[in-house]
């Protein structure tokens, strides 16, 4: 089960996942030996799941982000799905309801590279692309 204080250590790990135990302790009061404890259990019992870096994609040369609506054709959705791997450009897809049935973020270089995606997409469906302008808030969970 997990209580206000595991939430609180949580909060500090998604603020910094480098934390140090000490430093948790310090702003939830408990001692680092206490933390730790805490934080092997949340992980042992997969309410932390993993720890990631997060990377700037426009430092390493991807400064196109981009939400696209793909509504794919009829008995394609297997297809596309075993084909992923094919899309590196992908950072997240989700299947949803609606007219479309696909969403997903993509980075990309630029325009052309842009260009170049749309094109292997269209023989699994019709994308409707939309250019992320700037992320207003963003939520780690």
């Amino acid at each position: 089960m997990v209580d206000t204080l595991d939430l609180k250590i949580i909060d500090c790990l998604k603020v910094n996942a480098r934390s140090s135990f000490v430093e948790i302790g310090k702003q939830v009061g408990l001692s680092p030996s206490s933390v730790r404890e805490r934080v092997q259990k949340l992980e042992e019992n997969e309410v932390i799941s993993g720890y990631q870096v997060q990377l700037n994609p426009a430092k390493l040369g991807f400064g196109l982000e981009v939400f696209i609506m793909y509504k794919l054709f009829s008995g394609k959705l297997m297809i596309f799905c075993a084909d992923l791997a094919l899309f590196p450009e992908i950072y997240e897809i989700h299947r949803i309801t609606g007219t479309h049935n696909i969403f997903m973020k993509v980075i990309l270089r630029d325009q052309m590279h842009l260009q170049q995606f749309i094109d292997r997409l269209l023989g699994y469906g019709e994308p409707t692309t939309h250019l992320i302008l700037s992320d207003l808030k963003e939520v780690k969970i």
